[in-house]
């Protein structure tokens, strides 16, 4: 690969990682050509983006990003083959291995990045393929603002304030808990005292 082909494909990697709230990294070497391809198959189905790449271009891409600190816990992933995911649904990519893991001994799970989280190693899989699809997520968050406000606040402090966060607060919520959109009684008024309508004597 020539220095401009290196180049080019820095910023085109670069760009994409820029852009995805949710990627995965993968590793799936020992795969036959056929099996790559039914792969990729059924990453398209799911609107999975799934590419081969190489380590040290990867990490240059996200070295370059203004906010590289948020991926520095990922670098020492990048070792071996690593194939990257990018998705807009954050559980997608996890569901997919799983399913196609069924027959199949990879892809292996490397790391994934959550807007913002990041998650080490194969046995986050089950956690990963757990987390709310964005049609959920919005359900949970308009059941959770129609809650009392006190409520609100307090999943909110101890969720954090991340898309993340909220993703946590949200799956450690009671899926029983019977969420009331109705607002607190208001005390009636006081009456207003009555008019003093007697006349001064003469």
């Amino acid at each position: 690969m020539t220095r401009t082909e290196k180049t080019k494909n820095i910023k085109k990697l670069k760009k994409e990682f820029k852009n995805s709230d949710f990627f995965y990294l993968a590793d799936a070497s020992t795969l036959t050509v056929e099996q790559v391809n039914k792969l990729r198959g059924i990453c398209y189905e799911k609107g999975v983006s799934m590419k081969v790449i190489k380590n040290t271009l990867a990490l240059k891409a996200l070295q370059s990003l203004p906010n590289s600190d948020a991926y520095a816990d990922l670098y020492d992933v990048f070792k071996g083959p690593t194939a990257v995911m990018f998705t807009d649904t954050a559980n997608a990519p996890a569901k997919l291995i799983k399913e196609f893991r069924k027959d199949h001994e990879r892809p292996i799970l490397k790391a994934a990045y959550i807007d913002s989280s990041v998650y080490i190693g194969d046995e986050q899989l089950d956690a990963l393929a757990q987390l709310k699809s964005k049609e959920e997520l919005v359900g949970e968050i308009i059941g959770l603002l129609q809650s009392p406000i006190k409520n609100v606040i307090g999943s909110l402090q101890s969720g954090g304030s991340t898309l993340a966060g909220l993703i946590k607060t949200l799956q450690e919520r009671d899926p029983n808990e019977q969420i009331s959109a109705k607002a607190a009684p208001v005390d009636d008024a006081p009456e207003a005292p009555a008019e003093n309508t007697a006349s001064e004597e003469e």
